[in-house]
């Protein structure tokens, strides 16, 4: 090294320099490790939820099932009447909007062998025509249902996917708090028919994916009339110094109310140093958001809000040069700009669910 005129000289012995490259092979090898890891749990995971998404269940035939009417008679009454409950179980879990029936390749249309069955019951077993038609029915029923949470999980990744999101990441983290106690799908057969096991997971999916959809911010939180600072880099209005702004200031009067941006649970209420007067709100998969600068409080910690309600008053608390609220929306700690949420996500969510987006004044009137 060259100082001033001077030239000096920094030896490293070779037990030294195998030292440092030991220690690096071994953080390499530590690092490759642990994103196999990684890689692993993902698979597992979504294997765990989605085995039965890509793949048809198998139809049984009509043979098949003439030759179980022609046994059990009592097992196969045993038997619809176990599915019709679990029909019932799983339309329970449906919004009362039902049906489009769209194509699906993933799902199994068995309308063609199930008349199949009920003419050869027919044929054989006259008195038992009645349960051919009912199982008839049910088999319909399931695919159908099939074909539509199916639509609807395909619709809810397509608008993840509109906002920058990950449906995989998403859907894992909404499975993370699950579990209880194990229940067969049926107490009166072993082995399900696999259509039905395929809509109880079908269904399933559908559900994770609609519970992250709904913590996704997509209430403006105050007016967006007066937005007075963006997210990003910005001179700081105390020292006049460049600094990171990470969230949206909103301006209005002292007292204007402040509405939650999704649905969620309160996590926090109470002072934060700069922040002010503060409320924070968890929304699963690990997406916060943060509301600064309150004047009040009106709602607690560990209660669970709608987006579009009420939850505080503006302010001028903290490090704030007038009354505004400062909105910030984070995902795992790190923030994130509020605004493509804000703009985009009503429109989106509406698409994906089909129905209206949500607005703060409708809910705020309830």
């Amino acid at each position: 090294m060259r100082s001033h005129g001077e030239v000096r000289f920094i030896k490293l012995s070779s037990r030294l320099q195998m030292r440092v490259a030991g220690a690096a092979v071994g953080v390499l090898a530590v690092w490759l490790l642990s994103l196999g890891v990684m890689g692993w749990n993902t698979w597992r995971a979504e294997t765990d939820l989605a085995s039965f998404a890509n793949e048809k269940a198998r139809i049984a035939t009509a043979s098949e099932r003439l030759k179980a009417y022609s046994g059990d008679l009592d097992r196969v009454v045993a038997d619809l009447e176990a599915q019709q409950q679990f029909l019932e179980q799983m339309t329970a879990m449906l919004p009362e909007d039902i049906i489009a029936d769209e194509p699906d390749a993933s799902v199994t249309d068995s309308a063609a062998e199930t008349s199949e069955t009920i003419r050869k019951v027919s044929a054989v077993l006259p008195q038992a025509r009645g349960l051919a038609e009912l199982e008839a029915r049910q088999v319909a029923s399931a695919e159908k249902l099939t074909r539509f949470a199916n639509a609807r999980s395909r619709r809810a990744e397509a608008a993840m996917r509109k906002l920058n999101l990950d449906p995989k990441v998403m859907s894992r983290e909404a499975r993370e708090a699950m579990g209880g106690p194990f229940e067969a799908l049926s107490a009166n057969r072993g082995n399900l028919d696999p259509r039905f096991e395929k809509l109880g997971f079908s269904l399933a999916r559908m559900a994770v994916l609609e519970r992250a959809l709904d913590g996704i911010p997509q209430v403006v939180p105050a007016s967006d009339e007066n937005i007075t600072s963006g997210f990003g880099y910005r001179r700081d209005p105390f020292n006049g110094r460049a600094a990171m702004h990470s969230g949206l200031d909103f301006k209005g009067a002292v007292g204007s109310p402040i509405y939650a941006a999704a649905k969620g649970k309160v996590s926090y209420v109470g002072w934060r140093q700069g922040y002010g007067k503060t409320v924070e709100i968890s929304h699963g998969n690990g997406m916060m958001t943060r509301y600064a600068h309150l004047s009040r409080f009106d709602v607690k910690a560990g209660q669970e809000v709608d987006a579009g309600e009420r939850i505080a008053g503006m302010g001028n608390t903290g490090r704030s040069t007038g009354p505004h609220l400062h909105f910030e929306v984070r995902i795992n700690d790190r923030a994130i700009n509020p605004r493509p949420f804000l703009e985009v996500a009503p429109d989106v969510l509406k698409e994906a669910r089909g129905s209206e987006p949500i607005r703060a004044a409708t809910k705020a009137r309830r």
